[in-house]
């Protein structure tokens, strides 16, 4: 069981996939969210949610008041969980349920739809399946560059045996911390032009 930790929508239960997605743990999600809410990086944000699953990323970003939440995953099945999680969310906020909802579910694949996305996301969560090649995580994080305002985050979760990202010299590592088999890696959006 999974529930969405603090804000507006707290202690909503929220369904998980049966197969095929690995939900980020709960002790990863309440260190996160104890950090991002810190930094003071979640109020008004537009956040992008990759490879979503669930939702519980994006979700929890909305109850702690994010303005605006894309969930963004290609399996069926995890879509249609997402979708009943995110009408539920929104529902415990107090938000209206309609076409102008502040979270909108995408059924396709990460790299379509960061082909025709528009931004600017101050906050991304990127938690692609373990088995996703280097190659496709370095060419996710190239096409999320051009998407994030100056100074925005992107957080990827990856397996703690995995080597580190090969960032575009638009992303800077913020942090990196272990927790158990689950690495988070912090990238900021350069404020300044790479190299100069």
């Amino acid at each position: 069981m999974t529930r969405i930790i603090a804000g507006t929508a707290r202690g909503t239960v929220i369904a998980v996939p049966s197969a095929g997605t690995r939900p980020t743990s709960d002790r990863v999600r309440e260190s996160l969210f104890g950090a991002l809410d810190a930094a003071d990086a979640i109020a008004g944000s537009r956040v992008l949610d990759l490879y979503t699953g669930s939702g519980a990323l994006g979700l929890e970003a909305l109850s702690r008041g994010a303005a605006a939440v894309d969930l963004v995953e290609r399996s069926p099945q995890a879509v249609q969980v997402a979708r009943a999680n995110t009408a539920k969310v929104v529902a415990a906020t107090g938000e209206p349920t309609t076409a102008a909802m502040p979270a909108r579910v995408h059924k396709a694949a990460v790299t379509a739809f960061l082909s025709t996305a528009a931004g600017p996301y101050d906050l991304v969560f990127a938690d692609p399946p373990y088995d996703v090649a280097d190659d496709e995580i370095e060419a996710m994080l190239a096409a999320l560059a051009g998407l994030m305002a100056p100074g925005g985050l992107v957080v990827l979760e990856r397996s703690a045996r995995s080597a580190g990202p090969v960032l575009p010299p638009e992303l800077a590592l913020d942090r990196h911390k272990r927790y158990g088999d689950t690495a988070l890696w912090w990238l900021r959006r350069r404020t300044d032009r790479p190299g100069g």
